[in-house]
């Protein structure tokens, strides 16, 4: 199929399509789950903030000395900030990532009593909680469901795989949303995230090697393989 073909899709054709591509990612990537290490829903949040433009692994490096320190909820109402930001200064963006967990732990003790909220509404009035982090928080806290993850990984390729063509995250989830069924909202940013950092790298996919590529616009249309071709 050419790339006009996939721009001209309908939704019929498009949701498809994304039953196709859902079907081998479950065939690839059966356990798929989240990196993040916590031991309790407050950590769980504390891990999401932090993964912000950084790698699960070096958040899990930061939290494994981090969830030490700082055994419960009161310890963060304690901490100094200047002391915070170097505890967390390896995972890039330290002040905004201070203001917002400290800002969190302030909140949540006030309004919610100490605990992490059940619903989207309610989540999101937490200082650095958006849509993305919010649904992280609520599938793996509660196993409540309300949306699509939108994280770095999903963002590339669903606009890779012309699933959506939107740059927002609340926009792209919105498409992702009209085209998997709601039961596979949770498991399919962890299986799309597996695929990203296996497969669909973002600065060297490996197209030859991709169980989607019959499925996707973009397969084979990077340096890697249009040098083979003789087109750069």
């Amino acid at each position: 199929m050419t790339k006009d073909v996939f721009k001209n899709e309908t939704v019929e054709q498009k949701q498809k399509r994304a039953k196709k591509i859902l079907g081998v990612l479950k065939r690839a990537y059966p356990r798929a789950r989240m990196a993040l290490r916590y031991s309790n829903k407050w950590e769980l949040l504390v891990a999401v903030i932090l993964s912000a433009q950084c790698t699960d692994k070096k958040v899990n490096e930061v939290t494994a000395k981090l969830f030490k320190k700082y055994h419960t909820l009161k310890d963060y109402l304690r901490v100094d900030f200047r002391e915070f930001e170097k505890d967390i200064y390896q995972t890039g963006f330290f002040h905004s990532k201070t203001k917002n967990i400290l800002g969190a732990a302030r909140m949540i003790r006030r309004k919610f009593g100490g605990k992490i909220p059940k619903t989207m509404k309610e989540i999101l009035e937490i200082p650095g909680v958006a849509r993305k982090t919010a649904n992280i928080v609520l599938g793996n806290a509660y196993g409540i469901i309300e949306g699509i993850a939108v994280d770095t990984h999903v963002h590339r390729i669903s606009k890779r795989f012309y699933l959506t063509h939107e740059d927002s995250p609340e926009k792209i989830e919105q498409d992702l949303m009209g085209l998997f069924p709601k039961k596979e909202w949770f498991k399919l940013t962890y299986r799309i995230i597996e695929h990203g950092r296996a497969v669909c790298r973002a600065r060297d996919p490996r197209c030859d090697l991709c169980p989607l590529k019959r499925l996707c616009p973009s397969a084979f249309q990077f340096p890697r393989f249009l040098s083979l071709n003789g087109k750069i």
